[in-house]
């Protein structure tokens, strides 16, 4: 499109995509997982991944993206029409994780209003009456989606990167502040040991799964997220150093989470393995004992409402992008029907958690654990797999090489060393742990002998 938007320069992307990565993956996800599959094993596998898978495919769907300068589905439909499905995976993933995302923000909301005017409801028998309930929860996730809304039909620079000018910068200084706190606790060493040391009895398959389906969750890879904030990029910003930058922030934002969170728990004798429930009810009884706690409280529940919205912004601006390149739709059009149809998709999320579709059962998981499962352990997996095909097999690694580097304008280090990854390791790696995390293997292993 000739008028399409852009950003205002390789700073205000950079910031826009830190944005992206980082959210509830690296401060809701990233320690209850790391609390509840092994501490450490975890940790050193969902790092090797991030700097190796992880910034290989970032590297090709930004390379993508800027190429084609269309959404998801149009991008594959260009280059190869054959893929389009592909394209149209990726915007339904982002409608999908927006769905679930949006409640989970709503959860937010509420935490942050309780901190400030009545702590004493964050119990773990107030989380259930809460979360299991019809009207607050979902007033509050509408809340979620509307702020969300306002910033994507702001557009790509006047809404999006305006955004995130403000809110990375407040999330890592406010994160910081939360580490010191932590770690000046009394006991809290043991838990930056169970954070970093390794212990290989604890590697185990299912704990792979994790940490590989974390790092496409985390990261915001295979889902065309990426690729759709590229569009928008010009050719003088270099995406090798770029997609580096994106990675190491976004891994530093989740130990240092862990760092805020871990050590915290462990010092006030608590079991790290609280699950999805652990900044929703461990931490709030650790703020209940803390010195300065009712400030502590409060400072980190706006960081996880800043990194929520900041991810909630690029995975509305997907389907977004999608009604403008192919359907013509203009901004706030597309932007007001998506974010109520999701919002529509999140009701059904939120009400699952209670009495009203808490019977409701698809294979044995409820409305929320169906949409967790297909869209962060199948359909992310399967996006990355089809962005290594499109770029290491159709577009060709010269030519996405040559638009990595502008005919040598840009430094691209490694440069062979990611065409293998994406021609060969990255796609079988992942396609051997995505078929035998959902158990395919396992059918196909039996029906072969």
């Amino acid at each position: 499109m000739s008028n399409r938007e852009s950003w205002s320069g390789s700073y205000g992307f950079t910031i826009a995509a830190i944005g992206a990565a980082v959210g509830l993956g690296n401060l809701w996800r990233f320690p209850y997982l790391a609390g509840t599959c092994g501490g450490g094993a975890f940790v050193a596998l969902y790092l090797f991944m991030s700097l190796t898978f992880g910034v290989s495919l970032l590297i090709a769907e930004l390379a993508f993206g800027r190429k084609m300068r269309l959404d998801p589905y149009g991008a594959y439909y260009s280059m190869a029409p054959r893929l389009a499905f592909a394209g149209a995976i990726a915007v339904l993933t982002n409608i999908l994780i927006l769905s679930f995302y949006g409640m989970i923000g709503g959860w937010v909301i509420y935490y942050l209003g309780t901190s400030i005017f009545a702590p004493g409801l964050q119990t773990k028998e107030g989380f259930e009456l809460f979360s299991s309930s019809v009207f607050l929860p979902v007033f509050c996730q509408l809340l979620f989606m509307v702020a969300t809304g306002y910033f994507v039909w702001k557009g790509v620079s006047k809404g999006i990167e305006r955004a995130n000018r403000f809110m990375m910068p407040a999330l890592f200084i406010m994160l910081l502040i939360l580490d010191i706190r932590a770690l000046t606790l009394p006991g809290a060493f043991e838990g930056v040991k169970f954070l970093f040391v390794f212990d290989s009895s604890k590697l185990t398959f299912p704990i792979i799964i994790d940490a590989l389906g974390q790092v496409f969750f985390s990261m915001s890879v295979g889902c065309g997220m990426m690729l759709t904030y590229a569009s928008y990029l010009g050719k003088e910003v270099p995406l090798s150093r770029v997609s580096w930058i994106i990675v190491l922030s976004n891994c530093g934002v989740a130990v240092l989470a862990g760092l805020a969170i871990l050590p915290t728990v462990f010092a006030f004798g608590m079991a790290p393995e609280q699950g999805p429930g652990l900044i929703f009810v461990a931490l709030p009884a650790v703020f209940d004992h803390l010195y300065g706690g009712y400030i502590f409280r409060i400072l980190f529940f706006v960081l996880v409402l800043l990194a929520a919205l900041s991810s909630s912004i690029s995975l509305l601006e997907v389907p977004v992008a999608y009604m403008a390149d192919q359907h013509r739709w203009p901004r706030p059009k597309s932007t007001v029907i998506l974010a109520v149809v999701i919002s529509l998709l999140g009701i059904l999320c939120t009400l699952s958690m209670g009495e009203v579709l808490g019977g409701f059962k698809i294979f044995g998981l409820g409305i929320f654990g169906l949409l967790d499962f297909l869209s962060n352990n199948l359909l992310l997996p399967i996006g990355g797999v089809f962005i290594c095909i499109v770029v290491g097999y159709i577009w060709g690694i010269q030519e996405a090489a040559a638009e990595i580097s502008q005919g040598g304008g840009h430094t691209f280090f490694g440069r062979e060393v990611w065409g293998w990854m994406i021609r060969y390791v990255a796609p079988v790696g992942i396609l051997v742990i995505l078929l035998m995390g959902t158990g395919i293997l396992k059918v196909l292993k039996k029906f072969l002998i």
